[in-house]
């Protein structure tokens, strides 16, 4: 099976062609975690920030027998406390049809490498607590999920109230 699906599966950096199938597969992502009427993203956005001359983000498509089966979407972190930079991943997706042939597995794997060879000490990603299957597979690959911290967010008007609510404190000449 291993020569199989080395043969079917392909694991390339995203290029600027790959934005409308990046930002379908996004969506796609979000239905699932019933989150799609936060996806506000566009392919604009995608281009800027994934291909622009300052990237903000990156994103490694898998192929299986040519389709796009899925990606995962990242960025460089950091750790004040490692003192080093790390990899989050933002959103790793395989479309269903694809599930099963360890495509996420190899994504992750990937990630993993590419913490190796840059000398990463972390790897990390959040997941809905209610996805269980998921769950399941990232413990499954050595990932330790972390019931004792809570993800913290604030939304644009959040941001915005309380960034007006303190006035900006200059420092005196």
């Amino acid at each position: 099976m291993a020569d199989k699906t080395e043969s079917l599966l392909q694991l390339r950096p995203a290029n600027v062609q790959d934005v409308g199938e990046i930002l379908a597969l996004i969506r796609e992502l979000a239905d699932y975690e019933k989150l799609l009427h936060e996806v506000d993203a566009t392919q604009a956005d995608l281009a800027r920030d994934l291909f622009g001359p300052a990237p903000r983000a990156h994103c490694d498509i898998a192929m299986w027998n040519g389709e796009v089966a899925g990606m995962a979407f990242w960025f460089y972190n950091y750790s004040a406390f490692l003192g080093r930079a790390g990899i989050y991943l933002e959103d790793l997706f395989v479309r269903p049809a694809f599930r099963g042939n360890g495509i996420g597995k190899r994504l992750i794997a990937h990630l993993a490498q590419r913490c190796v060879d840059e000398n990463l000490p972390r790897l990390q990603w959040s997941v809905l607590d209610w996805n269980t299957p998921s769950i399941a597979f990232y413990e499954s690959l050595g990932a330790d999920v972390l019931r004792e911290w809570f993800a913290c967010l604030m939304s644009r008007k959040a941001i915005d109230v309380l960034a007006t609510s303190y006035a900006r404190v200059e420092a005196s000449p």
